[in-house]
């Protein structure tokens, strides 16, 4: 199965509209669609350019997941969540702005006090109203490209609903902001007044702020699901000791090669799959299998990758290396449950 990163995906009818255009590619066999993950595995004979290109013209992005470079992801941090922590700074941002709205709605309804320069002057008040809005409008931008772009590609999707709900409310808002203003300069205040109840700029902001909040649940929600992959890549080692010309050499993992000797002393971990030339020893075992009592394994025996040499030395022979080892089989099961 190969696996692909979507981006640009909002809502379920969002990850349907990709394995629709991705299923129609020739040579695509199955798709799957994971909106959680945003991920999608493909199985068939189908080119990953093409895959990609039909993602593209169905109005989101694509890119090939490496398998070979899952170990360096969570080296290098690529699996780390840095959603979370920006719709966290959005959701913030929105609500310090979402507040004084909240505050104007209450002194309608209920008489709460203004401060002095607003008490005899609505339409400043009015005013104040559209930029804080739209102030929340730019911190929750994303909405809005995301909707319009959706629906640019006739493909709208949730984003789509709260663009148009928000400028919906924002845009009657301001037409009535100019028509009370109109009414303010030709003295009519009580018509000023009925244009002021058809202000809906408070609505704007909190469709956004709402719908952030959401989101950001989301994104912590995404940003949990990486977690087991992010444990067993942390069990990979990140060097092995080979014996080549009669000399050990610490090398990295990748530099490992099938047939390699290799050393592992007590207290190390088993760098790759491998059989046992020399030694004895107790090999604790239980991050692969979690059978928590080590298991005795002597000349002949197998041993595998991220496992625990406890007790003696062991000289073995490499089997199997890179994304053969169980442990990078096991990776590479639990990631293709994630993207499907």
């Amino acid at each position: 199965m190969q696996q692909y990163t979507i981006t640009g995906m909002s809502c379920a009818a969002c990850s349907a509209r990709v394995e629709k255009a991705v299923s129609a590619v020739p040579g695509v066999t199955s798709c799957s669609v994971s909106l959680l993950t945003n991920s999608m595995g493909v199985e068939g004979s189908a080119a990953p350019e093409a895959v990609i290109a039909a993602v593209e013209n169905a109005g989101y992005g694509a890119s090939a997941k490496g398998a070979q470079r899952r170990a360096a992801a969570a080296e290098s941090g690529e699996l780390k969540d840095t959603e979370t922590p920006k719709m966290l700074h959005r959701l913030t941002l929105s609500v310090i702005f979402w507040l004084p709205l909240m505050y104007i709605m209450g002194w309608m309804l209920w008489g709460w006090p203004l401060p002095p320069f607003f008490e005899n002057n609505h339409l400043a008040l009015m005013m104040f109203e559209m930029l804080d809005t739209i102030a929340v409008m730019v911190i929750n931008q994303k909405f809005f490209v995301s909707g319009f772009k959706g629906l640019l590609h006739r493909a709208p999707n949730m984003d789509t609903l709260v663009a148009m709900g928000a400028a919906a409310a924002f845009g009657y808002s301001t037409v009535m902001l100019f028509l009370m203003a109109d009414a303010a300069v030709r003295g009519d205040t009580a018509q000023a007044m009925v244009y002021m109840d058809e202000m809906y700029f408070e609505s704007a902001a909190t469709i956004l702020t709402l719908i952030t909040v959401g989101k950001t649940l989301e994104a912590y929600s995404k940003g949990r699901t990486t977690d087991a992959l992010k444990s067993l890549m942390k069990l990979a080692p990140k060097t092995a000791t080979v014996v080549r010309g009669g000399v050990e050499t610490e090398i990295a993992i990748d530099a490992v090669q099938k047939d390699d000797i290799f050393v592992v002393r007590p207290g190390e971990n088993i760098p790759v799959d491998g059989v046992i030339l020399e030694g004895h020893s107790a090999v604790n075992e239980s991050a692969l299998t979690g059978e928590s009592i080590p298991v005795d394994k002597a000349q002949g025996d197998p041993v595998s990758a991220a496992t625990i040499n406890q007790s003696g030395f062991l000289r073995c022979r490499a089997t199997r290396v890179g994304e053969d080892t169980t442990l990078a089989q096991i990776i590479q099961m639990v990631s293709d449950a994630a993207a499907t």
